[in-house]
């Protein structure tokens, strides 16, 4: 396969496209539409979010040091894109887009009830990258809506909320899954598991053969033992109690 070469750049895609929510105050929330995020850190759950310094939410998250990473579906695709485009200094972009802001569990900052999942974040650090800075940020809280969540495992369906994405300037809907984490290998591990299952049977088959042969065997051999017959090895176990000669004597008298 032939390549062509690039100058370096953002290709690594795709990525969320999310709606972030700071501020502290009723008055001075806003929203800004995030590409640049995603998870740094499993254990403690980290994320981060990078904001061009001179975004006018970039002031409010340096100030607060918190804000909430408002995932976004194909229903809320125009206001993700309006919300990226136009300014919290000359617009109330809750009113404008008619979105929702809900209070948190551990922030200040809003969360967006439209959103069907809100990330509660507070920042650690702040790294100044270049067009970007990077906000550091531990996840506090994580809140789910109801409706997305599997009544039997609870778990939370991706799909199912309509989650979309960003690629090189485009927005896209979610797909169906390709597979879960380590479908590669189940099959693998089911063929395995088979083959073991299989071997085990056939020791167990084996097993019961050489019991029943025993058990039949034991009980052949007290069935000769009892009636005199001769046994496997040649010798006579035992003789009858009455010969033919003294049955007949017997019934003559």
């Amino acid at each position: 396969m032939s390549k062509v070469v690039w100058k370096p750049g953002t290709m690594v895609y795709p990525v969320p496209a999310v709606m972030v929510s700071c501020g502290n105050e009723e008055d001075g929330y806003n929203i800004i539409t995030i590409a640049w995020t995603g998870t740094i850190c499993t254990d403690p759950a980290m994320a981060y979010i990078s904001v061009r310094p001179d975004r006018y939410s970039y002031d409010i998250i340096k100030k607060n040091g918190e804000f909430v990473i408002n995932l976004t579906t194909k229903d809320l695709a125009k206001a993700t894109d309006w919300c990226g485009v136009k300014s919290g200094r000359d617009y109330d972009k809750f009113k404008e887009m008619q979105l929702t802001p809900v209070k948190a569990t551990q922030v200040k900052a809003p969360l967006i009830e439209e959103c069907p999942i809100n990330i509660e974040c507070r920042v650690t650090e702040i790294k100044e990258l270049g067009t970007h800075h990077m906000f550091l940020a531990k996840v506090i809280a994580v809140n789910a809506s109801k409706e997305y969540l599997d009544e039997k495992s609870g778990a939370f369906d991706m799909n199912k909320a309509g989650l979309i994405s960003y690629i090189h300037g485009k927005y896209y809907g979610s797909t169906a899954p390709l597979g879960k984490f380590g479908f590669s290998v189940q099959k693998l591990r089911r063929e395995t598991r088979s083959v073991e299952q299989a071997a085990l049977r056939r020791q167990s088959e084996t097993h019961e053969v050489l019991k029943n042969r025993t058990e039949h065997e034991v009980r052949d051999s007290q069935h000769r033992t009892r009636t005199g017959e001769q046994s496997s090895t040649g010798t006579l176990k035992r003789k009858p109690r009455w010969s033919a000669k003294k049955k007949k004597k017997k019934s003559k008298k």
